[in-house]
């Protein structure tokens, strides 16, 4: 009878030892499998079409949400007032669909989904809508420098613009920009700010000439410089010493039109960009690879500016 004892008993430990380690492996599947997956090779682009690749996020976050929960109203951040949705934001790539929460993910990840964006961007709403979201999420998490030698450090050098929430005017088939690039010339509580344009254009004769068959045998680089100083925190505040220059590049033609020429780099251009004079800039994210900025004036208030430092990583458009 003892013996009858000892074996019911061995058998009842055994069996809940055996339960007890399905429930923890089980467990380990379960979070194991909601971890995101950041490690997948995406193309990149920039404006001299050269191939290349970066990591990016390709898989959901860890934080996902029920979309029986109820949206959370969060103070006014960014592009203005948002609406934090925890129903979850719902993005389409050249990948699988994605269901993320910007606001739970880190700063890189997030950085890395907007870089991913902004090249195959077609121009459509819910694209905004998501230039938005990450946007304000990377402005929630921006740490700013705490002295002015370390904010000049970071803003310093010369940023290739990327995307503005301003409205661009309508281009013209017979100029081509190619580049356009923020040069930060830093001096303590002063500085320059110029902005450059390389752009072709095809001039146009009497006769209607084909777009296809158009001639670009007029170059060079447009700029526009100003200078500015940093007062109220790290606030940058233009001066009124605007000046615009236009250079041809060796082999040129000389333009037949040269304030005909000037019209279509200012329609090509941002506005903001072509003319700073009485503006003010906020810097509302910057990092090694990436630097948003906020324009506050009566021309262009809260219009934001995307540029990605020169010669960090080449990003090519997806065809």
């Amino acid at each position: 009878m003892y013996h009858l004892f000892l074996i019911i008993a061995s058998f009842i430990i055994l069996s809940s030892e055996i339960s007890l380690s399905l429930v923890v492996v089980q467990g380990f599947q379960t979070t194991s499998h909601q971890r995101p997956n950041i490690a997948k090779e995406i193309p990149c682009w920039d404006t001299k079409n050269k191939a290349t690749s970066r990591s990016s996020s390709s898989s959901s976050s860890s934080c996902l949400y029920s979309s029986q929960q109820q949206s959370i109203e969060t103070p006014a951040k960014g592009f203005g007032k948002v609406h934090k949705k925890p129903t979850t934001t719902t993005t389409t790539t050249s990948h699988s669909p994605q269901t993320i929460d910007p606001m739970t993910m880190k700063a890189e990840d997030v950085k890395r989904l907007l870089l991913d964006l902004l090249p195959s961007m077609t121009g459509t709403p819910e694209e905004f809508r998501l230039v938005e979201t990450y946007v304000n999420a990377l402005e929630e998490k921006y740490v700013p420098p705490q002295t002015l030698d370390f904010l000049n450090l970071a803003m310093a050098g010369e940023w290739q613009f990327l995307f503005t929430t301003n409205q661009l005017g309508r281009p013209s088939p017979f100029l081509r920009m190619t580049e356009l690039v923020q040069n930060v010339q830093v001096d303590g509580l002063n500085g320059m700010v110029v902005n450059q344009a390389i752009w072709n254009l095809a001039q146009q004769d009497d006769e209607v000439i084909s777009p296809t068959s158009l001639t670009f045998d007029v170059h060079g680089i447009f700029q526009s410089k100003i200078s500015y100083n940093i007062n109220q925190g790290a606030r940058m505040t233009m001066k009124e010493d605007h000046d615009l220059t236009i250079q041809l590049g060796k082999g040129s033609k000389v333009p037949k039109d040269p304030q005909g020429l000037m019209g279509l780099i200012h329609r090509a251009m941002p506005t903001e960009m072509f003319d700073s004079s009485n503006l003010a800039m906020d810097t509302t994210y910057l990092d090694t690879d990436i630097r948003i900025v906020r324009f506050t004036g009566s021309r262009h208030e809260g219009v934001r500016n995307i540029f990605m430092r020169k010669g960090v990583m080449e990003i090519n458009p997806k065809l």
